[in-house]
């Protein structure tokens, strides 16, 4: 079996070279990054399996990378963060992070807690494709880009999350309660007239016909499901 790989979000290099040494003398392999975008980047195209990941980021706040990463990927995150208080940790961990470590730390901790997440993953972990296509359309989450072909496909923040949402639940129909639960928040549930109005601008933007759409099929009654690719 090929060593575990570790991807260190940190921008603290002292905090990297200790890591780097700690984690490869105990047969891990480490990747690095001090910036949330690169990291971000490395998720997608070195596929680790686990995530150690630092809140106090130059360029984006780590809770930013976790829910960006939950966007299509389950890769266990692991924080590693110098703020203490009981509400960061719980923030950090409804945001999507599996484990949460205070600075200072000690590395047998750590260690122990690589060990049990990857037990934990062994056998049923699969990372997210962040590319999917579908016919011409392409959702390239990694990036957070869509095409149709060649063509860029310019969408909001909540189309997105929309189309986003049908991706990672391929081959289910998403029921209303779902979508509303998942982009708008848990106060939404009942406002159905939200799906309708982004729906039908997402799919002036990315059907040929929105009337008898290719890619967002809509289940009477029960929700919509993104098409099979």
């Amino acid at each position: 079996m090929p060593a575990p790989k570790i991807l260190v979000i940190e921008d603290e290099l002292p905090i990297r070279k200790f890591l780097r040494v700690s984690l490869e003398s105990n047969g891990y392999r480490m990747l690095e990054s001090g910036r949330a975008e690169q990291g971000l980047q490395m998720a997608a195209s070195d596929s680790p399996d686990v995530v150690i990941l630092d809140l106090g980021l130059p360029d984006l706040d780590g809770l930013t990378v976790i829910e960006r990463l939950r966007e299509w990927s389950s890769v266990p995150i692991i924080v590693l963060s110098a703020r203490g208080r009981e509400a960061d940790k719980v923030l950090a961990l409804d945001s999507g992070a599996d484990d949460y470590l205070t600075k200072p730390f000690s590395i047998g901790e750590l260690l122990a807690r690589l060990r049990v997440t990857l037990r934990h993953q062994a056998g049923n972990f699969a990372a997210a494709e962040p590319v999917t296509q579908i016919g011409d359309l392409i959702v390239d989450q990694g990036a957070r880009r869509v095409f149709l072909g060649a063509t860029e496909v310019h969408l909001t923040p909540i189309e997105y999350k929309l189309l986003t949402t049908l991706v990672r639940h391929s081959g289910k129909v998403v029921t209303h309660r779902q979508l509303l639960k998942e982009v708008w928040g848990p106060d939404s549930l009942e406002e159905n007239q939200y799906l309708r109005v982004y729906f039908g601008q997402l799919r002036r933007k990315i059907e040929t016909d929105p009337a008898r759409p290719r890619y967002l099929i809509t289940e009477a009654g029960v929700g919509y499901r993104i098409a099979d690719q």
